[in-house]
């Protein structure tokens, strides 16, 4: 549940008549907005809600304002909240019967442990990474899917903005753990991994988000067309292990008509077999180069 209006700073709890979430017969209402330290709401962040013996009882995800929400039995509770980029923050509250306990702002400061890595040339480990991908059939179900061969190079570079990085994809390595499926894939109705056997992307601009947030606009090529493509990254930090290493997680939503992977058929009431939109994930671990 979220409470949506918005806050202009800490005030006495009341009975949340400005409140659009209604409070319940059997305790109070608790409600703030998370933050970073310009004062900008961070929405998606993660809130719980703590009890006097440190068990969470609630939880609940900001919404776009950065505001959330919890109905809880009377008592005084512990909030944390945290959000990927950033240092947890937290405060305390008393929860009354029948009435709105307002926190306010939790403001999260940057963590700069999770600033870019350093400069340098970064091979994509594939042993520990994976491509993989999703797509929806027959309205239903979700399919699961990734690509067993691969290799990649990320550049970083000062200023961060003008890093790189380029992934090329055996098509041909494509694996659904069915292999009827898997040889279809292959064909000519949908990868045609004979004239195509590679997919690659390459990157035209790095930029920063929020937190651990980049976006990476690049031109993936796939079934001999090109088309612009942008990642979500998450920057996961880095960890010496065999040597540096950095990590991240990137996602994208790619649409089979732009590189024209047309095949289709239809079941009853003209519901597709395979779903027009695929998301896209990878989970990196790339190795710095001496």
């Amino acid at each position: 549940m979220f409470w949506s209006k918005r806050a202009k700073g800490p005030r006495r709890a009341d009975r949340g008549r400005n409140a659009l979430v209604p409070i319940p017969l059997t305790g109070g209402l608790l409600s703030g907005q998370v933050q970073d330290v310009d004062g900008r709401p961070l929405a998606g962040a993660e809130v719980s809600v703590l009890d006097r013996t440190s068990t969470r009882i609630a939880h609940a995800d900001t919404d776009p304002f950065g505001y959330f929400s919890a109905a809880l039995v009377p008592g005084q509770y512990r909030v944390r909240a945290e959000a990927g980029g950033y240092q947890g923050n937290g405060g305390t509250v008393e929860v009354e019967w029948g009435k709105h306990a307002e926190l306010g702002a939790l403001t999260l400061a940057p963590d700069l442990s999770l600033s870019p890595p350093p400069p340098g040339i970064y091979d994509i480990d594939s042993d520990h990474s994976s491509v993989r991908f999703v797509a929806r059939h027959i309205g239903l179900s979700r399919v699961y899917g990734r690509f067993n061969r691969f290799r990649g190079q990320i550049r970083i570079t000062d200023p961060f903005e003008d890093s790189a990085v380029d992934v090329v994809i055996d098509s041909a390595s494509v694996d659904t753990n069915v292999e009827a499926r898997d040889q279809h894939l292959r064909s000519g109705d949908f990868l045609d991994v004979e004239r195509f056997p590679q997919m690659r992307f390459s990157s035209t601009r790095f930029r920063r988000g929020t937190g651990n947030r980049w976006l990476v606009d690049g031109d993936l090529t796939l079934h001999g067309l090109t088309s612009d493509v942008q990642l979500d990254v998450m920057f996961l930090g880095l960890a010496d292990w065999n040597g540096q290493r950095a990590g991240a997680v990137a996602t994208a939503e790619l649409h089979r008509e732009h590189f024209t992977l047309n095949w289709q058929q239809m079941v009853s009431r003209g519901v597709p077999v395979v779903g027009s939109t695929i998301d896209i994930s990878l989970d990196v671990q790339a190795i710095l180069q001496q």
